[in-house]
């Protein structure tokens, strides 16, 4: 899936008014997520992404690096703290991040092969499934 054709959607599914608000929010859930999967993880979905996009989780699995964490766990916290770095990153309300996050999930779901999915659901705590598209499980992470 190409940049635009993502943005468009996130655009769509999460009622943003603008291209501009589109991208502030793919960006920081991209980041976020980034944060919250592991590194290894992050690059093998930014692999699947268009370039620019694919920055937002590599710079996460960078810092990864940097920190000295290991390329096998991303950091460990919940859906209250996702929507509070995204809606930190996108300047707007929790309420808003987690609506926005649920959209950017539901169009990498089908940019990204299903297998590699299928990981990063897994990767996920039980509440942040609940940002994912129905039918995709989270895993005990």
């Amino acid at each position: 899936m190409q940049h635009n054709e993502m943005i468009g959607k996130v655009q769509a599914l999460a009622g943003l008014p603008d291209r501009g608000s589109a991208e502030r929010a793919t960006g920081a859930v991209l980041r976020t997520l980034g944060e919250r999967i592991a590194p290894g993880l992050a690059e093998h979905v930014a692999a699947q992404l268009p370039p620019d996009l694919g920055a937002h989780l590599r710079a996460a699995a960078r810092d990864a690096a940097y920190d000295g964490r290991a390329r096998s766990a991303g950091e460990r916290f919940g859906l209250t703290s996702f929507a509070g770095r995204v809606s930190g990153r996108a300047e707007v309300p929790d309420d808003t991040a987690v609506r926005d996050s649920t959209a950017v999930l539901e169009v990498l779901d089908g940019a990204l092969s299903p297998e590699l999915m299928d990981k990063v659901a897994a990767d996920l705590s039980a509440d942040l499934g609940e940002l994912l598209p129905s039918g995709r499980a989270a895993g005990p992470a």
